[in-house]
């Protein structure tokens, strides 16, 4: 039996922190102000750097970036957004938050991300703009069909919440000038405890989500503050992102690159351990382009068996996602998506954090190859 550790193994994920952050948050907890100021200000700055962008836009979660990302690109009620079922429903809340709905599409059974054929298959004269998901932080790309969606005013809206450092081609995800949004919430490969970014299009972009970010407010936190009265230019929403959750993402992302070759050296060894494992298939990522996420296998016969299994045994495996339209709040856009409901009977998500050594890896595969075999002893076929 291999010395894993107990309770790495029985988190399906789980934050890291590098040490500093305490330092810091005590730093901008001593400063006094909580809210929106220059600490989040130079996280903008340093975000934008780190992706190659003119600018970011920082919120308070990738649900409000969402949201503000399809008033920006025009979306509101009328409208249809082209979206996976398979994500985490804060996707479709925030297209319920704009007044659009969702058009759900089957998605790869390769990636679990959506393809160019089936957006092109699921517009409709309402369609206002697709949100492609990056699952597992893989990056996608819809280039292929730019031209159609430009000439049909759709916009793209990149979910890259699980993406954060993955790279398509030369770019970093965020610098492919599509509309993007991450999430730097708990488990995140970057984190600020709570928190997100949107990328805008344009300077005008940039400016618009600062206003509706703070309450249609248009000037600053420092320029209010010089005088006796301020604009409310617009309805807005409080979505900006703290000092304090700022502080933090500043730590994490100056020593990102060590997160980054942990995930990606983690992945490797979850691919080395899961060779040759009968009835289990490794969702594959492009490990020198991606920032994996998750580590997601295919069990096509017995999945719930063998989950129950290995959560009795203290193995933190997870389902990422139930599919949305399957939800019963979203039931009223449900339509047959024969890809993604088998994609849901087969997935599971192993453990997998930067805190895993190849030791907890072991105890977990061996545990899941013991899992499996029981399975098949059980009867299931």
């Amino acid at each position: 039996m291999t010395a894993h550790d107990p309770h790495s193994v029985g988190r399906n994920a789980k934050p890291f922190l590098h040490g500093p952050e305490y330092a810091a948050v005590t730093e901008a907890l001593r400063i006094g102000q909580w809210g929106h100021n220059t600490a989040t200000d130079a996280f903008e700055t340093e975000l934008a750097d780190f992706l190659g962008v003119p600018d970011v836009v920082a919120v308070s979660s990738c649900t409000a970036a969402l949201h503000l990302s399809l008033l920006l690109a025009g979306v509101g009620p009328g409208h249809e957004v082209i979206v996976p079922s398979q994500t985490f429903c804060a996707t479709i809340q925030a297209i319920l938050m704009s007044g659009a709905e969702p058009r759900f599409i089957d998605i790869n059974a390769d990636t679990l991300c959506v393809d160019s054929a089936a957006v092109l298959a699921a517009i409709t004269p309402q369609t206002r703009a697709v949100m492609p998901v990056l699952y597992g932080g893989r990056p996608i790309s819809l280039a292929d069909i730019h031209a159609t969606l430009d000439r049909r005013g759709i916009a793209v809206i990149e979910d890259a919440a699980h993406a954060f450092g993955s790279r398509l081609d030369s770019r970093k995800v965020g610098a492919t000038g599509e509309l993007t949004c991450f999430s730097f919430g708990p488990i995140k490969a970057l984190t600020c405890g709570e928190g997100g970014a949107l990328i805008p299009r344009t300077a005008d972009e940039a400016d618009r989500a600062r206003t509706l970010r703070l309450l249609g407010v248009p000037q600053s936190q420092a320029a209010r503050i010089r005088t006796t009265s301020y604009a409310v230019d617009t309805q807005g929403w409080r979505y900006h992102l703290s000092a304090v959750h700022a502080a933090i993402g500043r730590v994490q992302l100056a020593r990102f690159a060590t997160v980054e070759t942990t995930r990606r050296n983690l992945w490797r060894t979850y691919v080395q351990q899961l060779a040759g494992i009968d009835r289990v298939a490794l969702v594959d990522v492009d490990v020198e382009r991606s920032v994996p996420f998750n580590c997601v296998v295919r069990i096509p016969v017995g999945r719930d068996r063998v989950f129950e299994n290995l959560r009795d045994k203290g193995i933190g495996v997870g389902v990422h996602y139930p599919p949305n339209h399957l939800q019963p709040a979203f039931a009223r856009w449900s339509r047959p998506l024969p890809v993604t409901e088998t994609t849901a009977r087969q997935v599971m998500s192993l453990p997998f954090h930067p805190d895993m050594t190849e030791d907890d890896v072991a105890h977990v595969v061996s545990m899941l190859a013991r899992a499996v075999t029981s399975s098949r002893a059980d009867g299931d076929r």
